[in-house]
């Protein structure tokens, strides 16, 4: 657990007690803080027993004591409404923060890299934290993914932090720097909790905010908003700006050229592998993740032997692609994570011959814009509360069914898979889990529907062994 003792006998106000905000607690009150905590939800509040606090209202009570707020990521502390809590502390000059702020002024000496965009991060946070473990760095990876900064564990100048950050985080940060930055992509998302598209980008480019010094910043140049980001960053100086690229030559940067991973950090053009090998990161979007990774990587001073060896054993993350395995021929793809149309386009352009498994609660645009990859799907089974919207958004364009649950969806596409391949009508079919909706119709998160789908495969791989 990080050391916060430097906050000892000061009045911190925590707001929000799910992972991160438990986290904060116990960090703040094991450093001696006097720590003032509020949920809205009763249930929550109940786990402040745990460490002998009661919870104190936050929208209520009399901000002159508290010094700051942390509040979870999750939480409004501007748009579209603030907190009623988050308002107070403001009108009361009190900074608001989130636990990353804790971290990174509590252990500044500590190397640490912070992974941002809209799309790619988590994987590329945690392929970021494989090839350095693998290289023998000691690494703790977190933030909005998996651990939160609180939880981890003390560190030392010659270990590292890799931390995926959120806009939302981005947002809530002042005095914490990083000594490598990366920034994958920007597409619009998020809108109304930063009050439109500029709020949007505002917010993603304050990762490198206090990005100065001997420090690296790296960013994509395949779409508008990161490569004007890219140009502004150059023109301000005081840091090494490098650039990627999946789609051109990213000269004295890093790009992906007819499949090959190319460093060009030095003016070498040095070819470092080729991606089309990397069987478990299928998809241009899985290139653009490991040409961050390698950089990153770059920047802690990895060499490339060492980064390709981290890349080639790198075990992927649970429900973002997860290739479950295969089944009477029939592959199977965990890609749950994917709750938008954005998501699932990285999905569909990473295979040939899908049955799609999509649906769950929709979000704004629907699956509008994957018509283009309609020729490489052979049917959709449609589930949840989207699956009228979605039946008249393929029309005849594509054959679907309604099967309402995952598991019914699961059957079918397993069985008309089966009996293409009989039919000689496809050779390596794949079953796709990639909703581009949320699931909180018929489940309480995507990984609680992933995992679901990996429960039905398991049954049908383990059916398949016990044959004669």
């Amino acid at each position: 657990m990080i050391d916060l003792s430097h906050l000892r006998g000061k009045t911190i106000a925590v707001l929000g007690l799910g992972k991160s905000g438990l986290a904060s607690v116990k960090a703040l009150v094991n450093g001696g803080a006097i720590v003032w905590a509020w949920d809205d939800n009763a249930e929550s509040r109940g786990q402040l027993e745990a460490f002998g606090l009661a919870p104190i209202n936050l929208a209520e009570c009399d901000w002159t004591e508290p010094d700051m707020l942390v509040i979870s990521p999750g939480i409004p502390s501007t748009f579209p409404t603030p907190h009623p809590a988050a308002e107070k502390a403001r009108r009361a000059g009190k900074p608001i923060i989130c636990d990353v702020e804790l971290l990174c002024t509590a252990l500044p000496d500590v190397p640490s890299i912070a992974i941002t965009g809209t799309n790619g991060k988590s994987t590329t946070t945690a392929l970021t934290a494989h090839i350095l473990s693998n290289a023998g760095i000691k690494t703790q990876a977190g933030g909005n993914l998996g651990n939160p900064a609180l939880g981890f564990d003390p560190a030392d100048p010659d270990d590292c932090f890799v931390l995926e950050l959120s806009s939302y985080q981005l947002e809530l940060l002042h005095d914490a720097s990083f000594d490598a930055c990366g920034l994958l992509n920007i597409t619009p998302d998020h809108l109304d909790r930063h009050g439109g598209m500029d709020g949007y980008i505002g917010a993603k480019r304050r990762v490198f905010a206090r990005n100065k010094g001997p420090k690296w910043a790296v960013i994509s140049v395949d779409d508008d908003p990161c490569a004007r980001m890219a140009v502004e960053l150059a023109r301000e100086g005081g840091r090494r700006v490098i650039e990627v690229s999946v789609h051109k030559p990213a000269p004295h940067g890093i790009y992906v050229e007819n499949g090959w991973l190319i460093d060009d950090l030095s003016g070498a053009q040095a070819r470092i592998m080729d991606l089309v090998t990397v069987a478990h990161m299928p998809g241009v979007h899985n290139w653009q993740n490991i040409a961050f990774a390698y950089a990153l990587c770059r920047a802690r001073g990895v060499v490339a032997s060492k980064i390709i060896e981290g890349i080639m054993t790198f075990p992927g993350l649970a429900h973002r692609q997860e290739r479950l395995g295969m089944a009477d021929g029939v592959t199977f793809v965990n890609d749950s994570k994917a709750t938008n149309a954005e998501a699932t386009a990285k999905a569909l352009s990473a295979y040939r011959d899908i049955y799609w498994i999509l649906g769950g609660k929709p979000k704004e645009g629907g699956i509008d814009g994957l018509q283009a990859f309609y020729p490489q799907i052979k049917k959709a089974y449609l589930i949840g509360t989207a699956a009228d919207a979605f039946a008249e958004t393929l029309g005849n364009d594509l054959p679907w069914q309604k099967c309402e649950t995952l598991d019914r969806a699961n059957a079918a596409a397993f069985l008309d898979a089966k009996e293409d391949i009989q039919s000689r009508a496809v050779d390596m079919p794949v079953v796709l889990l990639s909703p581009a909706c949320a699931s909180f119709d018929q489940f309480k998160s995507f990984e609680a529907r992933g995992d679901a789908f990996r429960d039905l495969f398991n049954a049908l791989a383990h059916a398949g062994q016990e044959k004669p």
